[in-house]
């Protein structure tokens, strides 16, 4: 079976339009899921009963769930009970009129606040216990130990993992389509649909992907080999 070249092309230019609202979902997704996480991440190491445990079922939901199923809850269903919530009480808020984006930034923040917490607190358990005994004994209290001492290093030990995750979740926003945000994938499929030209389609998700997925692990190596450096 031939490709169709000129289609290949032509689809390869109109997808690429889609990557800014790929890494817009992908960057607000981590930003927006950074501080949760990082509390997240304390709760578990101080062993915060309450938090901890609740923390624990959280995690266990958003990665015992297929990230479909999540989607489907949130851009379906969750907007079904907001509005007949909003029916009863007489409200003039109308939940479909929020934009699809901001559905998809809910879900991957989600998931990105779940994957980033086990980021930080892998990173923070890799600094030696004793440099913190140290500190404490130079009169530092735990906070300022813990912001000028044990953050630093933690960050440095974080990158290669961020890096991971932020990749992985660039990937995962192609099921953005499912929500109707024209992304990467979605204006691939939409412009397949009208001569069948799935084939070519699939060909220019894949190596626009591939590349994108490969200029963000570039950017983490180059970012980590600079911090390696002046550390």
């Amino acid at each position: 079976m031939e490709l169709n070249l000129p289609f290949l092309e032509k689809t390869f230019i109109l997808a690429l339009r889609g990557i800014p609202v790929s890494l817009e979902i992908t960057v607000l997704s981590i930003l927006l899921a950074a501080l949760p996480a990082y509390l997240m991440a304390l709760a578990r190491l101080y062993h915060v009963k309450i938090a901890s445990q609740i923390i624990k079922v959280f995690i266990s939901l958003i990665r015992g769930t297929p990230m479909i199923v999540q989607i489907l809850f949130i851009y379906s269903l969750l907007p079904s009970l907001i509005n007949a919530v909003a029916v009863r009480c007489s409200s003039s808020f109308n939940v479909f009129d929020i934009h699809p984006v901001v559905y998809a930034v809910v879900v991957f923040t989600l998931h990105a606040s779940v994957m980033l917490s086990e980021v930080i607190r892998a990173s923070i358990t890799t600094v030696d216990r004793g440099q913190l005994d140290a500190a404490y004994a130079l009169g530092m209290r735990q906070q300022q130990a813990f912001r000028l001492i044990i953050l630093p290093q933690a960050a440095v030990e974080a990158v290669p993992n961020l890096g991971t995750l932020t990749v992985n979740l660039f990937k995962e926003t192609s099921l953005s389509f499912l929500m109707t945000v024209k992304d990467i994938t979605a204006i691939a499929k939409i412009e397949a649909s009208y001569g069948y030209n799935y084939i070519e389609a699939y060909v220019d998700i894949f190596i626009i992907y591939l590349i994108m997925c490969s200029l963000i692990q570039l950017v983490f190596y180059i970012v980590e080999k600079a911090l390696n450096h002046a550390r």
